[in-house]
């Protein structure tokens, strides 16, 4: 305050706008909204169906990304995202549209089961505690969301839909021919009646159940297989890839983590890799986002080539297929499944030394060389490591092009998860097949010609030469030769030559794996799905959705000796075997039967993938969503030809994993004819990080920032110095501010104003407490100007305002509906600031149009305040609904503008003219200025330069 007696103004201003009164007007207004229903967004049809006038306006849907309840509460950079949303939905509401706006909650995830595990609380207790405290944070803020559409993804009810997805997941193909998701059934129908061959060439009706079981899991959009997984034995679970340190250790406990083959659940996401990346095109999403989608589906064209060995073949896939001649040798990975098929029993005559890795037999060598690989993240493989390892396996494949006999070695470099799993070697032009063959002592033969003058003799060469855009050389073969073509036509006649001799092909390949989807964990979502006595698996029907979780007595896994790597897991849900072995009637016409339960669980991305339509239809006990609300909230319009949400806002981490998968399932959902919409977000915007100062001490470890006293510069804790960094805002960095703390010193409206005042919303900005006081005073100046603070009568006037507040109202209006548009809500507020200023700067009573004005431009982004001077001004419905302020354009432009005249350079005059005044007119009115007339003082004058109305350049000969 700036008082110097604030105890003395509060009792000589008894109605000013305070921390307490404003905890006051905000508390009512929300139990206002909440009691009317201010907020809630009408359906079409079905049980949220409202006012008919209302839903004939143009909708707009908005969205937050899902956020999941922590235990430690919202921090005050956590809202950042959810107030820009709810400035966004108020403004779009007030400007003619039906807003569907609302949160809900990703329930599922590991923080909880870790809770559950050390104290035996079930994780929902603690889940459910933690989303109830985080509305209760929320509510605070005054955020406008249609509370009768939320829901957490651990409900029953919701997760009986996703339970419900998986199994139209699984009860899927994909149609190259028609190029989307059919329902399995036609495949069978295909197989049966000889449409379709059955793989094999056998007939359908000759298949075993579980042989037909095995041709549909080669197809189904859901399969479980055995994948390459990071099995940790000390935790007794599988590992994502971002749960796995670059040294092959668990990121929780340190433990060592091994490659496994295990049965997994995956979604054949593969199949819509081209789909995923044509339909980026028509989305509103940052371009950045768009290219880490694209790299990380990886498309790139090449083409297949099989290399014989033993009767069989080796499949490769290069984009190099022009560098044919130049493969020296072959490298699988050490999963590869035909690695042990063709390792012989000795190592052939004139095996080098180095190529044996000192031991006995080929065999011997694959095992040791196996186990080192499996301790190993697929990061680190990845890595340029300075030291290539690798071992021969005995083998030798054909170099199809030229009948060379190649060594077959397996590397850690090269991943079983990409490509083929194996690889042609052109060490002359690929640096770590460069650096694999020097240290392997294997040939190098250079096959596309230099061009910085360093020879064709690779065996000098010091490093690979690699180019898309030189001449192939040393590339001929019996009936065909590469040599002197370029790269681009080399390839084009070696992949018709590939074909023709039927040992290649021209194809596609994506970096892009199919999506692993099961866990070895308890609080997820079970898979709905079952297997008999063969092993089959089923999908249950809808009428026995949602299979709840059952009661556990131990929620962790089992755990085994950390360096163990032959263990399996054993899942939290395998040991209640009441629930794990059931008698069903599946509907199928077989009668009840015994069958086993799947007891892995979901991954937590399930829930996020399709949580956007429940939204739509929140209490639907039927169907997933109503096609006719789905259609009315996201189906495709003008400007949107793939539908989804009108905007959707979050970090930029969720990049690729969450926006791909959702985007996979809406895709599905699409193609089976379930949804109207491919996509699920048409317009994506990534808000920025509050940052706030860490303070470390001499350890290194973080101090409370709370307790932090600067002296000239410096920084200390309990008198010792310690060191300032700027970093994330956490409870681990003991740096976090929490919106209860502002609240209580402020009001939330302030805290709304200061996180959208900061800086633009897409960019990264440091908390500074101090500075929250900014937005505080220009609230109470706001209220001053409607309000009397001794009073507490309103002071507004019924007069017109003068011509220079008309200028600055109708600017402000202009101008903050622009930035509210564009979410540009820091500049928004800085011209609702300056119009306030002009109006205490006047010093006279406030007129009302100007007055109801200013409380309609600020009410998206300080909602209870205005709520409460719009009914201090007299009105009696919400100013939630009311129209944004539209701007006069005789008043937008400025009467006059400042022209600037120079003579020799240098300004002689300053003129006021029309913004319309044209070249001629303002050169004539120029030229007659008096001070000018002075400055050129008789000179002829060789050339004027004019730039109507703001400049005329006067140049005397």
């Amino acid at each position: 305050m700036s008082e110097t007696n604030p105890a003395a103004a509060e009792v000589a201003a008894p109605h000013r706008y305070t921390a307490a009164v404003a905890a006051e007007i905000e508390a009512r207004w929300q139990d206002v909204w909440d009691a009317d229903g201010t907020y809630a967004a009408p359906n079409p049809k079905g049980d949220l169906a409202g006012d008919p006038g209302l839903v004939a306006k143009p909708k707009k849907y908005v969205m937050d990304m899902f956020p999941y309840p922590s235990g430690a509460g919202l921090h005050v950079g956590h809202p950042l995202g959810y107030i820009a949303t709810d400035v966004f939905a108020r403004f779009q509401r007030m400007t003619g549209h039906n807003v569907l706006h609302t949160l809900g909650f990703d329930a599922f995830g590991l923080p909880a089961e870790q809770h559950a595990v050390q104290t035996g609380e079930h994780p929902r207790v603690t889940t459910e505690a933690a989303i109830n405290n985080m509305k209760s944070q929320l509510r605070r803020l005054g955020l406008g969301h249609d509370k009768r559409r939320s829901f957490a993804t651990i409900d029953p009810e919701y997760y009986k839909w996703t339970q419900w997805i998986f199994v139209q997941i699984f009860n899927s193909w994909y149609d190259d021919k028609a190029k989307k998701a059919r329902p399995i059934s036609e495949l069978v129908a295909r197989f049966e009646s000889g449409e379709r061959a059955v793989p094999g060439g056998r007939s359908w009706d000759a298949l075993s159940a579980a042989e037909r079981a095995d041709v549909l899991g080669e197809y189904r959009l859901a399969y479980a297989s055995d994948a390459p997984v990071n099995w940790c034995p000390g935790l007794g679970t599988v590992l994502a890839n971002e749960e796995v340190t670059a040294d092959g250790r668990s990121e929780r406990g340190n433990f060592p983590v091994f490659k496994a083959k295990l049965r997994q659940w995956n979604m054949r996401i593969t199949a819509y890799a081209d789909r995923l990346l044509d339909d980026l095109n028509e989305l509103d999403w940052p371009e950045a986002i768009k290219l880490q989608q694209r790299n990380w589906i990886g498309r790139s064209e090449g083409a297949r080539v099989d290399f014989p060995i033993d009767g069989e073949a080796i499949t490769v896939f290069t984009t190099r297929q022009d560098t044919l001649f130049g493969a020296t040798y072959m490298v699988l990975a050490p999963e590869h499944p035909l690695v042990e098929k063709f390792t012989p029993a000795a190592w052939p005559e004139g095996t080098h030394d180095v190529w044996t890795g000192g031991h006995a037999t080929p065999a011997e060598a694959v095992a040791a060389y196996r186990a080192q690989a499996a301790s190993k993240s697929d990061v680190e493989r990845q890595a340029e490591a300075k030291d290539k390892t690798g071992v021969f396996t005995g083998a030798f494949a054909t170099n199809p092009v030229n009948g060379e006999q190649i060594p077959v070695f397996i590397a850690d470099y090269v991943l079983m998860g990409y490509g083929t799993g194996a690889i042609m070697a052109v060490p002359a032009h690929d640096t770590r097949d460069f650096a694999f063959a020097r240290a392997f002592e294997l040939p190098i033969r250079c096959v596309v010609e230099p061009s910085d003058g360093r020879g064709t003799d690779a065996s000098t060469w010091d490093d690979a030469f690699v180019s898309y855009d030189a001449k192939i050389v040393n590339s001929h073969g019996e009936d065909v030769s590469l040599d002197g073509l370029g790269v681009t036509d080399a390839k084009a006649r070696i992949t018709e030559w590939l074909q023709r001799k039927g040992i290649g092909e021209g194809t596609v390949n994506f970096r892009l794996r199919d999506w692993l989807f099961s866990r070895q964990r308890y609080w997820g979502e079970p898979f709905p799905i079952v297997y008999d006595e063969d092993g089959i698996a089923h999908s249950l029907p809808e009428s026995m959705l949602p299979l709840e979780l059952p009661e556990v007595e131990d929620y962790s896994p089992r755990t085994f000796d950390p360096d163990d790597a032959d263990t399996s897991p054993e899942t939290p849900l395998s040991r209640n075997q009441d629930w794990v072995d059931v008698t069903l009637d599946l509907g199928d016409g077989r009668g009840p039967r015994p069958y086993r339960r799947e007891t892995n669980t979901m991954p937590n991305w399930a829930g996020s993938c399709w949580y956007e339509l429940r939204y739509l239809d929140p209490h639907n006990s039927e169907k997933l969503v109503d096609p006719e609300i789905e259609q009315y909230w996201m189906g495709p319009r003008a400007g949107q030809p793939h539908g989804g949400v009108d905007l959707y806002v979050g970090g930029a981490e969720h990049a690729v994993l969450h926006l791909l998968y959702a985007r996979f399932w809406s895709k599905v959902l699409y193609d089976l004819g379930h949804i109207s919409s491919p996509e699920p977000f048409h317009k994506l915007y990534n808000q920025g990080m509050i940052q706030a100062f860490v303070y470390r001490d001499s350890r290194g470890f973080p101090v409370p920032a709370a307790e932090i006293e600067e002296r000239d510069g410096a920084f200390f804790h309990n008198g010792e110095q310690v060191k300032r960094e700027l970093g994330k805002m956490g409870k681990s960095l003991k740096n976090a501010v929490t919106p209860e703390a502002i609240c209580e010193e402020y009001g939330a409206d302030t805290l709304r104003l200061y996180e959208m005042a900061m800086g633009p919303l897409d960019v990264s900005r440091p908390w500074d407490t101090r500075a929250v006081v900014g937005q505080y005073r220009l609230l109470q100046r706001l209220w001053r100007n409607v309000v009397d603070e001794a009073t507490g009568e309103v002071t507004v006037v019924d007069a017109e305002p003068d011509e220079t507040t008309l200028r600055a109202l109708h600017k402000a209006i202009d101008g903050v509906r622009q930035d509210l548009e564009g979410l540009r809500f820091n500049t928004a507020i800085a011209k609702v600031t300056e119009l306030n200023n002009h109006l205490t700067k006047a010093g006279a009573a406030v007129p009302r149009p100007v007055a109801e004005s200013l409380v309609l431009l600020i009410a998206p982004l300080a909602p209870h305040i205005a709520e409460e001077l719009w009914r201090k001004l007299g009105h009696t419905d919400s100013v939630v609904h009311q129209d944004f302020p539209v701007a006069d354009p005789r008043y937008v432009v400025d009467e006059t503008v400042t022209c600037v005249v120079q003579v020799k350079g240098k300004v002689k005059a300053r003129l006021e003219v029309s913004p319309a005044i044209s070249d001629d007119e303002l050169e004539k009115v120029a030229l007659a200025d008096e001070k000018v007339v002075a400055a050129l003082d008789g000179a002829d004058i060789r050339k004027v330069i004019v730039r109507a109305p703001k400049l005329v350049n006067i140049v005397p000969a």
